[in-house]
């Protein structure tokens, strides 16, 4: 009677791997800037971090939401995948997204200093964990180029949005039903939606620590994948 039981292998194990690690990090509390992901020209950056990120959370609710996305889509993606296929989309998603994020803060750290980098305006003491500004600069840009800096991006959030982007690419017209909507919608139109808003919210600047544009990232990547790959819809949905 065991739940797991009716997952696949791959989606069991990932599963598997985000609680291992979120109870890890619950007992060990540093574990999120070693395992969290940062910005590439920041001191706290490692090699591993762009794929053992995907599988921190920051929250139970994170991790809850994440993990039943996971659940609930991707097990039938890896059914219509194959096992192989659906790991490489899942990681590969997980990374896209963190290109798309890259890239985001790539701009935002030119437009203050002029390069990607600015590793010559912040001086990041990692034994006392301070940071202080090196060159003149309104308190708007320190405040950016600190959280840039300093801040990981955690979540399997980028991978998820793949799935969902899958699940409506493969299966359009399937309805869904969720408990606050009371009549279902199609697969293509909740996931069309959802996208769009985190794209609104990604560029509205709303100051959440949500790092919007990388699910869109996760998506987009899904997207290009399941075309480079031929994979055509389903013709029951």
């Amino acid at each position: 009677m065991n739940p797991l039981n009716n997952l696949p292998p791959i989606a069991k194990n990932l599963l598997i791997i985000n609680v291992i690690f979120f109870v890890g990090s619950a007992i060990f509390s540093g574990s999120t800037f070693f395992f969290g992901v940062f910005y590439p020209d920041s001191p706290l950056f490692k090699i591993w971090q762009p794929i053992t990120y995907m599988f921190m959370h920051g929250n139970l609710m994170h991790i809850f939401f994440n993990m039943f996305a996971l659940v609930m889509f991707g097990a039938i993606i890896e059914q219509s995948l194959g096992n192989k296929r659906f790991l490489n989309y899942y990681l590969i998603c997980g990374l896209g997204a963190l290109v798309l994020q890259y890239g985001v803060q790539a701009i935002e750290v030119y437009q203050i200093t002029g390069t990607v980098s600015a590793r010559d305006w912040l001086d990041i003491d990692l034994y006392s964990n301070s940071v202080r500004p090196t060159r003149p600069m309104d308190p708007e840009s320190y405040d950016l180029l600190r959280s840039i800096y300093t801040t990981p991006m955690v979540g399997a959030s980028g991978a998820v949005f793949g799935l969902l982007l899958a699940f409506a690419y493969l299966y359009p017209n399937m309805p869904l039903q969720f408990l606050f909507i009371p009549v279902p919608i199609k697969a293509k139109y909740f996931v069309g939606g959802y996208i769009l808003i985190e794209v609104y919210l990604g560029f509205a600047n709303s100051g959440s620590s949500i790092a919007h544009l990388a699910h869109v990232g996760g998506a987009l990547c899904g997207f290009i994948l399941l075309k480079v790959w031929g994979i055509r819809r389903t013709n029951f949905y």
